[in-house]
């Protein structure tokens, strides 16, 4: 429960302040065009309000809403989620959105995007410049990795160590890595000390996406690092921090996989524990919980192996940022295309996905990261032609631009129709598959 209410919290803390900088992109833009604003939410509002304030000298109500799907700026004289029909009914006047030249709108349109992209970009600059860039090298990584059933059967093999795809070098672990190793026609392993080349089929990725068991985990020992308390398993049975398990019930457990593997097995029993404490192997008798588990927190991958760090000066961050928000951008765009298949679309997820990217503890930096990660999602999303989207607003204004003439009104009331209850539609399935997924995991 503890680690569900820290992601929920991340998660809508996250999203408000996408949805407020995305909001205050429209707003900056119509208010230079001197256009009126006559709401700025966070969140929606039907039928009542938690909080809404109006500035006695301001024609713009600010508030919170109750249903946590978003937000909106409600702009004077424009066809959006409000429906107002009774305004667009009346003479057009010459502070709303519809009486701006196509240039304006266009602007004022894309806003939201471009904010919520500068945002990323701010933010990224910002975590590199606090924290740096650090990461684990796959070189580092002296155990491999454990690959799912699909890579196995593709031909690779628990504990090799990527090198290269295509005779690129890779890195580090991650969605680079990823994407390069399912883009490839080979990649070279480290296996047993020896170079070994594995082919690639084309179809890999919709393989991956059809069986959702992932990439690869890194192997690595598990290692005590601290007891949740004196009362747990690992506590009861003398068990320490620092001590590195390699067996359960004297079968071999060289990895913190192989042993969560094992204890899953022997829920409510008693096993014995292998273990090594200052290099001296020892064994201790532990009766598990209910779940399999020990009550131990382990030590991380990053603690076993050696890291690199780059640092930035503040100046310095900004270039390195822009990099890594417009790399994360074509990562994204070009991961797109899976969408639109079989494999991909049964892939897609709703907030329980969203959710599950923050991490069960607090952590400043991997929430930062993740809300820059958001945030690109976001703008991109946003800019597709979709009507209801900022997107479907600029594809009408290109054409009216190109065209020279203005689509009506009630073209635009039925092309916002029927861009929401798209929306409504995706939305409801991709709810629906994280649901199905968390009933049938």
């Amino acid at each position: 429960m503890e680690t569900f209410l820290i992601k929920a919290l991340q998660l809508i803390l996250s999203l408000s302040i996408l949805v407020v900088i995305h909001e205050f992109g429209h707003f900056l833009f119509a208010r230079l065009f001197k256009v009126r604003v006559e709401k700025f939410y966070l969140f929606f509002d039907p039928w009542f309000a938690l909080f809404r304030y109006k500035p006695k000298s301001s024609e713009t109500e600010y508030g919170i809403g109750w249903l946590p799907l978003g937000g909106y700026c409600k702009i004077s004289g424009m066809i959006d989620e409000s429906m107002d029909k009774e305004q667009m009914a009346q003479p057009p006047q010459p502070y709303e959105f519809r009486s701006k030249s196509a240039g304006k709108r266009l602007l004022i349109m894309v806003g939201g995007v471009l904010f919520n992209f500068l945002l990323a970009l701010f933010i990224y600059s910002m975590v590199l410049f606090t924290w740096g860039d650090k990461y684990l090298p796959l070189e580092n990584m002296k155990m491999g990795m454990d690959y799912s059933e699909t890579f196995h059967n593709v031909g690779f093999q628990d504990g090799d160590i990527l090198l290269n795809a295509d005779g690129v070098k890779l890195e580090r672990f991650g969605m680079d890595a990823f994407r390069a190793v399912t883009n490839a026609k080979s990649v070279t392993v480290l296996r047993n000390g020896m170079e070994t080349v594995i082919p690639i089929p084309e179809d890999i990725m919709q393989r991956a996406l059809r069986d959702k068991q992932g990439f690869a985990s890194i192997r690595f020992p598990m290692i005590i690092d601290r007891l949740a308390n004196n009362n747990v398993p690992a506590a009861l049975a003398g068990l320490q921090p620092k001590d590195s398990i390699v067996s359960v019930d004297n079968k071999p457990t060289p990895t913190s996989d192989d042993v969560s593997a094992q204890l899953s097995e022997k829920k409510n029993q008693e096993v014995t524990i292998g273990f090594y404490r200052n290099g001296i192997e020892q064994t201790a008798q532990v009766k598990l919980d209910s779940l399999g588990k020990l009550g131990i927190q382990t030590v991380s991958p990053n603690q076993i192996y050696t890291t690199v760090t780059t640092t930035y000066g503040f100046l310095a961050s900004f270039p390195a940022g822009v990099r890594l928000g417009v790399n994360t951008l074509k990562g994204y765009v070009g991961d797109m295309k899976y969408v639109f298949t079989k494999e991909g679309a049964s892939s897609l997820g709703g907030f329980g996905a969203i959710g599950s990217l923050f991490p069960s503890q607090w952590d400043w930096r991997s929430f930062w990261m993740t809300t820059a990660f958001l945030s690109i999602i976001l703008a991109f999303m946003n800019i597709l032609p979709i009507p209801a989207l900022d997107g479907g607003h600029v594809m009408f204004l290109l054409y009216e631009v190109i065209t020279r003439r203005k689509p009506s009104d009630k073209f635009l009331e039925y092309a916002q129709i029927t861009g929401m209850l798209l929306l409504f539609g995706i939305l409801i399935y991709a709810n629906g598959n994280d649901l199905f997924r968390f009933i049938f995991k």
